[in-house]
């Protein structure tokens, strides 16, 4: 058989969460790879492609982290199932690749062994090799290859050493179809699980000798920044820096964009005549998008930080400076991971909840992870603030602004708390479950890593701009320019269109919260997603507009709202439920209508409650 007419194969990557083992999925496919779901539910499924030295075609699974085959989360089912071959639609891999940390295999030896029981052909890929040998960490790998029954490749996957390596040693497997007997693996009893418990201790006794240059650099770093005063102290700092960033480090570019859509709805009303596709280009496309699409260097500040921070190692140690925190309000500390996903997006932070075991605790999680001040709130804050808030500094350094983003992202936190602790009080009474989490080295995040994610997370915003937002902003300048004002009107054209009488229809629901009509109609497609709120103001008050060179739609917001209005609405947005994707995944998650439903009622409730209290307090602050 020539090598070009080797069959294909498949190798599922698996380990414990912290192995680095999507850095070396990544490492192996490059920009081979594909993300998708698994048939049936919401676990992320990464798979790629590489072809060997023989010229065989290969394709990678990147499986989630797990510590054991006894799966006991969602992520873990599936990590379990693909191994065993028991997914629908999916086949068993023909060679499993266990990736481990060199500098900590006490856990991934146990994992090792229930692999081994699967019966297929493994290999055990040593990743972060380099950081062991700087620790004088002695491996006999000859040795620990021989006890454990399979070949061992050190690898490097950041700096892509060792991967040909790894490819031709899964290669050799393939060819040789090395299997050691069906799969035996089965649920252990306790007693066989203390067996290869003690088992893995004997291994790494036998096998692995203690560094001689131990890794003192992350034990003094931990000593301060998971000192519970002291880390503290710092986590909230870090965070108070990453908000006073959105404003200030993106304020440059945000200023460009603008400038650019300005000149282009500019170059475009000079070009056409006054009509309905002068309208439907300058006042739907370009107001529309582009008051959305301005947002976007605030969105990659924010997921700079953030993928910085976990590269760096400093999320796991977030998490454990707040399991007390959390767990005084009802949250288990693994709670921590997806709620401050949910700074980003609340859908993958619903996702992400699947590390968590328990089934109340994950539901509590769910439920209140849409609190937290996603980035597609990013673009209804900056407006409003920017409209409302003076461009000031408090105590000569600090950004009045940026300090009130951070307490609207304080007021979700502080709600998020407040709701769990209310949720467990009252509705699911129980004794927390105890918090354990393996606490990765600090390692330097790697550029390639950080500029291909912050280029993915930009890519998507654009992406919905275009999916989402554009086909909105049709229907919304169409709503809102048919049909036209009758003969002798006085009021605005847009008065009399669809959009201005279901808005006026609506509007006294929301007058006691100060909303007005043009407001009512924006929370509509709002619900689509929330930025498009944005979109959809910037469309109805250009249409609405007399002087067709009007102001930026924030000074014309300053001029059509009371400053009561304003903070009335980010109360609203604070709380409201102003996503339908979001509602969806819910509903996957939990397979039930009955969670989304109780979801968008009481989220819709305090919305409602703290815009009333919003705008009343301020009005009679004489704000009105």
């Amino acid at each position: 058989m020539s090598d070009a007419a080797l069959p294909g194969a498949r190798v599922a990557l698996v380990g414990n969460p912290n192995s680095g083992k999507t850095a070396l999925f990544n490492a192996l496919t490059g920009a081979r790879q594909k993300v998708a779901n698994y048939a049936g539910v919401t676990v992320e499924r990464k798979e790629g492609q590489v072809t060997s030295a023989t010229g065989r075609s290969i394709s990678i699974l990147d499986l989630p982290g797990t510590y054991s085959l006894r799966a006991r989360s969602p992520d873990e089912v599936v990590t379990r199932d693909a191994v065993l071959g028991k997914l629908a639609g999916e086949q068993a891999p023909d060679v499993i690749v266990c990736v481990a940390d060199a500098t900590n295999l006490r856990l991934v030896l146990r994992l090792l062994l229930e692999l081994k029981a699967v019966g297929r052909p493994m290999v055990l890929a040593l990743n972060m090799y380099d950081i062991a040998q700087r620790q004088g960490l002695r491996i006999d790998l000859e040795g620990l290859a021989r006890d454990i029954g399979c070949p061992i490749v050190t690898t490097v996957a950041t700096r892509k050493r060792g991967i040909d390596e790894l490819v031709a040693q899964v290669d050799e497997r393939i060819r040789a179809g090395a299997l050691s007997g069906g799969n035996t693996w089965r649920e252990p009893n306790a007693g066989e699980i203390r067996d290869a418990h003690r088992e893995a201790q004997r291994i790494l006794k036998a096998h692995v000798r203690p560094p001689e240059r131990p890794d003192t650099f992350t034990g003094k770093v931990d000593s301060v920044l998971l000192h519970p005063v002291a880390g503290l102290a710092i986590l909230l700092a870090v965070l108070f820096l990453m908000f006073q960033a959105v404003f200030t480090w993106a304020a440059p570019a945000m200023d460009g964009i603008n400038a650019a859509f300005a000149w282009l709805g500019g170059a475009v009303g000079q070009l056409l005549p006054d009509g309905l596709l002068k309208s439907f280009i300058a006042d739907g496309l370009i107001s529309g998008v582009g008051s959305v699409l301005v947002f976007l260097p605030q969105i990659l500040t924010l997921f700079f930080f953030i993928i910085l921070l976990e590269d760096f190692g400093y999320m796991a140690r977030a998490a454990f400076l707040m399991d007390r925190i959390m767990g005084g309000a009802g949250l288990h500390g693994r709670a921590f991971i997806p709620l401050l996903s949910s700074f980003a997006c609340a859908i993958p932070g619903i996702m992400a909840t699947r590390v968590i075991d328990n089934k109340r605790d994950r539901l509590t999680t769910i439920l209140v992870a849409p609190l937290m001040t996603c980035s597609a709130r990013i673009p209804v804050y900056t407006l409003i603030i920017g409209a409302f808030i003076p461009h000031r500094t408090v105590a000569g350094v600090l950004s009045l602004p940026g300090l009130v983003m951070f307490a609207l992202y304080a007021a979700g936190i502080a709600s998020a708390l407040g709701v769990s602790f209310l949720t467990r009080t009252f509705f699911w009474r129980g004794a927390a479950e105890p918090f354990l989490m393996e606490l990765p080295t600090y390692k330097l995040p790697d550029p390639a890593n950080v500029a291909r994610n912050l280029f993915l997370r930009g890519k998507i915003f654009i992406t919905r701009a275009g999916t989402i937002i554009f086909p909105l902003m049709i229907a919304v300048w169409f709503l809102s320019s048919f049909p036209g004002a009758p003969a002798g009107a006085t009021d605005p054209a847009i008065n009399y269109s669809i959009a201005g009488r279901v808005g006026l229809f609506i509007q006294p629901v929301f007058a006691p919260i100060g909303f007005n009509w043009q407001m009512v109609v924006a929370l509509i497609p709002g619900f689509a997603a929330r930025e498009v709120a944005v979109a959809a103001l910037g469309t109805v008050y250009a249409i609405g507009a007399s002087d067709a060179a009007q102001a930026t739609l924030g000074s014309t917001l300053a001029a059509h709202w009371s400053i009561a209005t304003g903070l009335s609405f980010l109360a609203w947005y604070v709380f409201a439920p102003q996503c339908a994707s979001t509602l969806g995944v819910v509903k996957r998650e939990t397979n039930s209508w009955l969670w989304p439903g109780v979801m968008l009622v009481y989220m819709t409730g305090l919305a409602y409650l703290a815009a009333f209290v919003t705008y009343q307090a301020a009005a009679a602050a004489g704000l009105g």
